[in-house]
C-alpha cells in the first residue's frame, strides 16, 4: 500500500488489509446500530445480535434477550462474516477507481451502493433462513439505521483516505 493509503495494482496484501479494515469498521458500525436499535425497541441490546444466529439455531434465536455464548457469539461471528464479505464486494468494485484517487462523493457513494445491494440481497434474494435476522425483532426504521451504518462503515476508510490525502495536498 502506498503511503497515501491507496492501493497499487498487484499489492494483494494491501488489498486484503483494506478489506479487513473495511469489514471491521462496518461490523462495528452495524453491531452498534443493531444494539442501540434493539435497546430502544425491545429493551435488549442483545436481542437483534442474537437474532442473527437464527441461521444456525432457528427462530428461537430472535427471542433471546440476554448475552450468551450460543446466540450472541454466534450472531456476532455470522454478522462479522457477512459484513466482511460485503466489504470484499465494496473493495473489489472500487479498487480500480481507488488507484486513480476517489473523490469524497465517490468514497461515500460506494458504501451507500453496496449497502443497498446488501439490503436487496438479504431481503429479496436469499432464503429466509439466511436473512440477517434483524427483521425478526426490529422495525423497518431500525433496518434502515443498520444499513445506513453499514454504508458508513464500508465507506469510512475511503473517506478518511480522501480527507487525509486532500489535507496533505493542501499543505504542499
Amino acid at each position: 500500500m502506498r503511503r497515501d493509503g491507496f492501493i497499487r495494482q498487484g499489492d494483494d496484501g494491501a488489498v486484503l488489509t483494506h478489506c479487513i479494515r473495511s469489514g471491521l469498521s462496518a461490523t462495528a458500525a452495524t453491531t452498534l446500530a443493531a444494539a442501540v436499535c434493539g435497546k430502544i425497541e425491545t429493551g435488549s441490546a442483545m436481542m437483534p445480535i442474537n437474532a442473527v444466529s437464527h441461521i444456525l439455531w432457528g427462530d428461537e434465536a430472535s427471542d433471546q434477550d440476554d448475552a450468551s455464548l450460543r446466540y450472541t457469539i454466534t450472531g456476532l461471528l455470522l454478522n462479522s462474516a457477512a459484513v466482511t464479505s460485503w466489504a470484499a464486494v465494496h473493495d473489489t468494485l472500487l479498487r480500480r477507481r481507488r488507484r486513480n484517487g476517489l473523490s469524497l462523493i465517490e468514497a461515500m457513494l460506494g458504501g451507500v451502493c453496496v449497502s443497498g445491494l446488501a439490503f436487496f440481497t438479504d431481503y429479496f434474494f436469499v432464503p429466509k433462513r439466511f436473512t440477517p435476522g434483524f427483521e425478526k425483532c426490529l422495525s423497518n426504521s431500525s433496518l434502515f439505521v443498520i444499513y445506513a451504518a453499514l454504508a458508513a462503515g464500508l465507506g469510512a476508510n475511503d473517506v478518511l483516505n480522501v480527507l487525509t490525502t486532500s489535507k496533505q495536498t493542501t499543505r504542499l
